[in-house]
């Protein structure tokens, strides 16, 4: 039996349970984790095809995907209301404003689009608006809506109220997509019946919805879409302190004693995104448990994630190991995405899409048209002198080179 097992078992209950009997159309957890399932091709392939292999235990610790041992998991920590939410401060205030107003109509609200990196909330958000109703919640993504009928199903039997989740909402086939359009607006769907001349549009009304919309990509949306939802939501990542936060919540939830400076410690690790915390976490638990009778402290914690290659900054061995390709073998770069993929043994996309990403909001790395560049703060994280003409030098004077930005 696997850790994520007993962590999965000690929050959900023995299998069998009330756990297992939810389902899609109240959205409760267990619907969630078939959904994505289903998307994915289980947490296997999933983790596969976004590492370009097996074995990513370190990568799996920093990736912001949620994997599908961790559905249980992450969903006994989540919030369920709110008020018990934290960070996102103003797509708080916003968003509650909007229920509260449509509350005191008796109206169900806007239709509402969020958006932002994975782990930072969105699904969550969505699972609260629909508590924060009172409404029963549908969950569904878009991979899954294939085509026009398939969307036409679930919003027909969609009571008055109902808040629909579509996660991904992104990658929604076109005819469902176009379909939504009518159904977001007019609380309407034409069923084509027949096909060529003879084809006949038969009007169906359905029941006035919410729809809730989560996306990675929001520039993928396109503009039609994009206008129809009344509410629009960007996702931040989040502050240290705000992870600290997170962190005390979770710990008294799995019952772990963790001090102020430990959180703090696993929080700075956790590239801003509250799923990664937890995550680490629940590695420092366990390091804790086997190695130090269950006390954390700040050094264990330092100890712990060092032991899972995440460093002070939350750069983890793929991270490290761009830089220290582009730096000890390319001085620096430029040099193509494609040469530095093969340097360090991974696929183009991995490069670019796991590890690219959190370097340049680093500021440890730039994407320029010659080709990647290493900047002056990558050389300082890594301990090296950087050349007098390296990328970003001249930002930076001979004390501010002590770190990444």
């Amino acid at each position: 039996m696997s850790e994520w097992d007993d962590a999965g078992r000690s929050l959900a209950g023995e299998p069998g349970g009330s756990a297992r009997g939810r389902d899609a159309e109240h959205g409760r957890p267990d619907a969630l984790g078939r959904e994505r399932a289903a998307e994915y091709g289980g947490p296997e392939r999933e983790r596969d095809a976004e590492y370009g292999g097996a074995g990513g235990l370190e990568r799996e610790l920093v990736s912001a995907e949620l994997g599908g041992d961790e559905l249980q998991i992450e969903a006994a920590l989540r919030p369920k209301r709110l008020a018990e939410f934290i960070g996102q401060g103003r797509v708080r205030e916003q968003l509650s404003l909007v229920l509260e107003s449509a509350l005191r109509r008796q109206r169900p609200p806007d239709h509402v689009l969020m958006s932002g990196s994975p782990g930072l909330g969105k699904t969550t958000l969505a699972m609260i608006v629909a508590a924060e109703l009172g409404a029963p919640l549908r969950i569904t993504s878009g991979p899954a809506l294939e085509r026009a009928g398939d969307l036409a199903a679930i919003l027909s039997t969609l009571a008055e109220g109902e808040v629909l989740f579509v996660d991904e909402i992104h990658r929604m086939a076109r005819p469902a997509e176009e379909m939504l359009y009518l159904a977001m607006e007019d609380f309407r769907v034409d069923i084509v019946v027949g096909k060529g001349p003879g084809a006949t549009a038969i009007p169906l009304e359905i029941a006035p919805f919410t729809l809730v919309g989560a996306t990675t990509r929001a520039g993928l949306l396109p503009a039609p879409l994009r206008d129809r939802f009344g509410f629009t939501a960007h996702m931040d990542f989040y502050e240290v302190a705000e992870l600290e936060r997170v962190l005390a919540r979770s710990s008294r939830l799995l019952g772990v004693d963790l001090p102020g400076d430990a959180a703090h410690e696993i929080a700075r690790r956790s590239r801003g995104t509250p799923r990664i915390a937890n995550r680490l976490l629940r590695r420092v638990r366990d390091f804790a448990e086997v190695r130090a009778d269950g006390v954390i402290t700040r050094d264990l914690a330092a100890a712990a994630l060092n032991l899972y290659e995440v460093d002070a900054e939350g750069l983890d061995r793929l991270d490290r190991a761009v830089l220290g390709v582009l730096l000890r073998k390319f001085g620096g770069g430029p040099v193509g995405l494609s040469t530095l993929a093969v340097a360090v043994g991974e696929e183009p996309e991995t490069v670019e899409v796991v590890a690219e990403p959190f370097l340049v909001r680093q500021g440890l790395l730039a994407r320029t048209p010659r080709g990647r560049v290493a900047t002056a703060a990558a050389w300082a994280h890594l301990g090296l002198t950087p050349p007098p003409d390296a990328f970003g030098a001249v930002l930076f004077g001979p004390d501010d080179l002590g770190g990444p930005l």
